[in-house]
């Protein structure tokens, strides 16, 4: 076959997803529906998991060049989260355009050896034992595409979900929302701005250089059709309607309408195609939670999909990712139903929405809902081993040396097993996975003697102050598959 895995949809999720991929040695080719990129703004902030995980695989300081820092986040726009009070070190989120997110990963894929094509629509697929036929629609007419995996990254409106027959169940929208990047005459409060008002929901992100996010959102009304364009007179008038002032805008730059349609995949898997991103689970944008929890979705499903590639991959492995991930976006779909409830206009909300407000004020409470918002408070269900870390994410720990800190471990997309005990056993037992866990001993002022993490920061395992192999093994072969020989390279093992 000429390609690995075929990606639909070049966003954040499929370029994140193919760059996982060509990182662990899978020939990828991703397809796009549009003849370039749209250079649109769209989703603006990147929260602290997500910027956890570009950290991760060193493409932090790319994103964060100019990229202007929230320490607040809001629930049901009250802008009262504190996420400096959450652990580890990137407690903020990034203001980073969609348009930008999707230029750099697009660059990194690119520089990795991903095949990028645009104007290329996903318009039929067949699935059958050996790999999956992919049509799709060119400037050129159709060509057909045979890869061993495809995966819809594709959207809301996924053709790749649609033509695999994938339930997506769930509710219809109720309301209209409509949002525009444009230059407003004068200049607005400071930072972004979300009120609720009587006629619904008044918001104003600025962008820059006299650039504005203007949205409008009214309940109970009938939705307008997605694919209607949105004008300055109808966001104009709609502004107007909602928060009763007369708001002069003009230039824009983008423009769109969205609503509260909140639907979920009944299944992320269906043979040998996957879905991530939007294309599994769509919700209301409350809380800029969609593209976050789009890109995690790939980073997931990534190192497992290489895997089965490779021929390494433990039974069972792949079917985790459903069993991780979807639990992840059914909370997202939960806590963005009860923000939405919480900011509806009706005066009988209002002593609701005071009383959340005054809870909010109390620490444990604005942490709790702060580590959702942002991605932190993830913990996959790893039956099986009762280590207080593990299902949580790698503590970005100082280990000196010329790594630094224990992230800077994860660049190469393989699995590491942290030795700050050096422990001999530990040592002759990972040597049996020798590339596809690099084994790493470090000096590290911790309680932790040794842990095993997954290609995605995750500890599969981990044991304390006097350092033991139990269950070690076990774990090896759970995520990393039998001991023996592997395609891939290693640095094998690390002194530092």
């Amino acid at each position: 076959m000429a390609h690995d895995v075929v990606v639909a949809g070049a966003g954040p999720v499929g370029l994140m997803l193919a760059c996982e991929l060509q990182l662990a040695g899978v020939r990828t080719v991703v397809v796009d529906r549009l003849p370039k990129p749209s250079g649109q703004s769209r989703a603006l902030g990147l929260h602290a998991r997500t910027v956890e995980v570009l950290d991760q695989r060193g493409l932090l300081d790319r994103f964060r060049e100019g990229a202007p820092v929230w320490p607040t986040a809001h629930f049901a726009g009250l802008r009262r989260l504190d996420l400096s009070a959450l652990d580890g070190n990137h407690t903020y989120a990034l203001m980073v355009p969609q348009s930008r997110t999707e230029a750099i990963l697009a660059e990194r894929a690119v520089e990795l050896g991903v095949e990028i094509r645009y104007g290329h629509e996903v318009t039929e697929l067949v699935q059958d034992e050996d790999g999956v036929s992919v049509t799709v629609r060119t400037p050129a007419g159709d060509q057909r595409l045979r890869a061993s995996y495809l995966v819809g990254c594709d959207g809301g409106t996924s053709a790749v979900r649609k033509l695999a027959g994938i339930d997506f169940p769930g509710s219809p929208s109720t309301m209209n929302a409509v949002l525009g990047d444009v230059r407003l005459a004068e200049e607005q409060p400071p930072g972004p701005q979300l009120r609720r008002m009587p006629g619904g929901l008044f918001g104003v992100v600025p962008l820059g250089e006299d650039n504005y996010r203007v949205v409008a959102v009214e309940f109970r009304t009938q939705p307008r059709p997605r694919e209607l364009p949105v004008t300055l007179e109808e966001l104009r008038a709609s502004v107007k309607r909602v928060a009763g002032v007369e708001l002069e805008m003009d230039q824009p730059i983008w423009m769109s309408r969205f609503g509260n349609a909140t639907r979920q995949a009944a299944q992320y898997r269906s043979g040998r195609i996957f879905l991530a991103g939007d294309a599994a689970h769509v919700h209301f944008p409350a809380g800029g939670q969609g593209l976050n929890t789009g890109v995690q979705d790939a980073v997931n499903l990534g190192w497992k999909l290489a895997a089965v590639v490779a021929g390494w991959a433990p039974p069972g492995l792949i079917d985790s990712y459903h069993a991780e991930r979807h639990p992840v976006a059914q909370q997202v779909c939960h806590n963005t139903r009860a923000q939405l409830a919480l900011m509806d206009p009706a005066e009988e909300i209002t002593p609701l929405r005071e009383l959340f407000g005054h809870l909010m004020e109390f620490a444990s409470v604005n942490r709790y809902l702060a580590g959702m918002i942002a991605g932190v408070d993830i913990r996959y269900d790893l039956a099986g081993v009762d280590h207080p870390l593990v299902g949580k994410r790698l503590p970005d720990l100082s280990i000196g040396g010329p790594v630094s800190r224990t992230v800077n471990l994860l660049h190469s997309g393989r699995g590491v097993l942290l030795d700050f005990a050096s422990d001999p056993g530990i040592a002759e037992l990972v040597a049996g996975w020798a590339g596809r866990v690099d084994h790493v001993v470090a000096r590290c002022d911790t309680e932790v003697s040794a842990m095993l993490v997954r290609p995605d920061g995750y500890v599969a395992w981990a044991t304390g102050l006097s350092a033991t192999s139990d269950g070690l093994g076990d774990a090896l072969a759970r995520w990393f598959g039998a001991a023996g020989p592997s395609p891939l390279s290693s640095l094998n093992e690390t002194e530092l």
